[in-house]
């Protein structure tokens, strides 16, 4: 018996040794990939997808290939990639999968794509749902505000970047252990630049009717889907033959007959604005964050959270962490006034426990409640269009601003450090601005970088004003002269 358990803690430690063993690495060296297969996504056009590990973060991050079809060429797409890739890497929001970094290369002779992505490990909201489903547990309200309050927020940011994501299923939404909920970013669209395939028949039931005509095809098809998403975790799955005995095929009324058990009629009338047939009549995802139905946390209050915890910035502001959050129960944390003599609303620290408060805190803080609602979202900077090919002239070498910048720096300061690689160095700009905010930059720069080039890069995409061009660029290049690196780390604190 004992020869038995160890043979069979010996095959085990063998497997677990091969899902570890390093196949590829990236041509950074950042990203090794891994034996291990990630079965998280349900991405069409996607191949195989690895667990792999971020050498530099030390986490395990999710390794993505795509190999091209016989009819696409590498060469004629390879601005067409750039173009859209390089835009799913700037997608920067709480409840989106991030996109780290995608490149192309060859291997056995076969062109492919890798793309490199944030791991979730604890798997998909379809997932989560049959696991409850098993257990015989309802769904809380509660619960289900708060996931699709964080889904919405996610495609109102993608849809004021001008991207539809097209594949949104409890399949592509994920949860993490504090209850984040996030979606995968990689639309299926961009797959079909780099191959042709065939359309997986999973969860047509998520797909708005007017998918088949391209013309037709708005942001309305991502409410849709998010309206079918909303159903399905609301009632645990379709009623009938919805996703019964192994099929995935969900008929009318099927979704008729679930929308029908739903109790609370504001929940039925959330989801039916969202699953019209006419996608002109379909909200869009920042009016759905209004409808009442989603208010769970009275709206001055969580402004009054989201306050508080983006109230310090810089390290120089941060208070003793056990007396971060000391607050009077007196004190007003909150307050409406109406400039037409209305009597205004007080939000005193009295009117929220203390255990209630400490855990809007923290839900705030894990990104649970977002403030889309509140706040539009501000998308990343649009690639510029490749120039044109020209004769030869006077090219100036500073683009036209992206986003500009109105408020003046009144205190800045700069350091620098020394990487592990020859001649590149961190450097990490603090600066506050004339309205009390502060701001963090943080970059990788090398000597090919020149003060003057940094400070304008920062003018360029709205980090900083035209009129503080100068005096940024001056405390670069006082930051990384070569004689004040000899220590590693240096720094330069200088008042507007």
């Amino acid at each position: 018996m004992a020869e038995t358990d160890e043979g069979s803690k010996s095959k085990a430690d063998s497997e677990s040794e091969d899902e570890s063993e390093v196949l590829e690495e990236s041509p950074c060296g950042r990203w090794q990939k891994r034996r291990e297969e990630v079965e998280q996504r349900d991405v069409p056009g996607i191949d195989n997808a690895f667990l792999a590990m971020d050498t530099e973060e030390g986490v395990e991050v999710v390794w993505n290939e795509v190999q091209f079809s016989g009819n696409r060429n590498l060469k004629e797409q390879q601005e067409k990639i750039r173009q859209v890739f390089n835009s799913l890497i700037q997608l920067d929001h709480p409840n989106i999968v991030k996109f780290h970094k995608y490149w192309t290369d060859t291997k056995d002779g076969r062109p492919r794509v890798i793309f490199i992505t944030e791991y979730m490990s604890s798997g998909s909201l379809k997932q989560f749902l049959k696991r409850t489903k098993k257990n015989n547990k309802t769904f809380q309200l509660k619960a289900w505000k708060r996931w699709c309050t964080q889904i919405l927020s996610a495609l109102s940011y993608l849809h004021s970047c001008e991207i539809i994501h097209g594949n949104l299923t409890c399949d592509t939404i994920f949860i993490q252990h504090n209850g984040l909920i996030k979606i995968g970013s990689v639309a299926p669209d961009a797959m079909h630049i780099v191959k042709t395939y065939r359309k997986d028949i999973k969860n047509m039931h998520c797909v708005a009717p007017e998918y088949e005509d391209p013309s037709r095809c708005t942001t309305a098809i991502d409410i849709y889907s998010f309206g079918m998403c909303a159903l399905e975790i609301a009632a645990l799955g379709f009623q009938g033959n919805g996703g019964e005995g192994g099929t995935n095929h969900v008929t009318e009324e099927a979704i008729e007959k679930t929308l029908a058990s739903l109790e609370n009629p504001l929940q039925k009338d959330f989801i039916s604005k969202c699953i019209q047939k006419d996608p002109k009549k379909r909200p869009q995802a920042r009016e759905l964050l209004f409808h009442e139905i989603l208010f769970e946390v009275h709206s001055l209050l969580l402004l009054a959270a989201h306050a508080i915890v983006h109230s310090s910035i810089l390290p120089e502001n941060l208070t003793d962490q056990a007396n971060k959050y000391k607050l009077e129960p007196n004190q007003v944390i909150a307050e409406i006034t109406h400039p037409d003599g209305r009597e205004g609303v007080v939000w005193r620290v009295s009117k929220c426990p203390p255990m209630e408060r400490e855990k809007l805190l923290e839900d705030v803080r894990n990104g649970i409640f977002p403030l889309t609602a509140f706040n539009v979202p501000t998308p990343p900077p649009k690639p510029r269009a490749k120039t044109p090919e020209v004769v030869e002239s006077s090219k100036s070498e500073i683009p036209e601003p992206v986003d500009v910048e109105n408020r003046l720096v009144i205190q800045y300061s700069c350091s620098v450090k020394k990487t592990d690689e020859q001649g590149v160095y961190n450097l990490t700009l603090q600066l506050k601005m004339d309205d009390k905010m502060n701001r963090q930059l943080t970059a990788e720069v090398n000597d090919e970088d020149t003060p003057e080039n940094l400070a304008q890069e920062l003018v360029h995409y709205g980090f900083i004003n035209q009129n503080d061009r100068d005096s940024i660029t001056k405390l670069i290049e006082e930051s990384i002269r070569p004689s004040m690196l000899e220590n590693g780390i240096i720094e330069n604190v200088a008042t507007a």
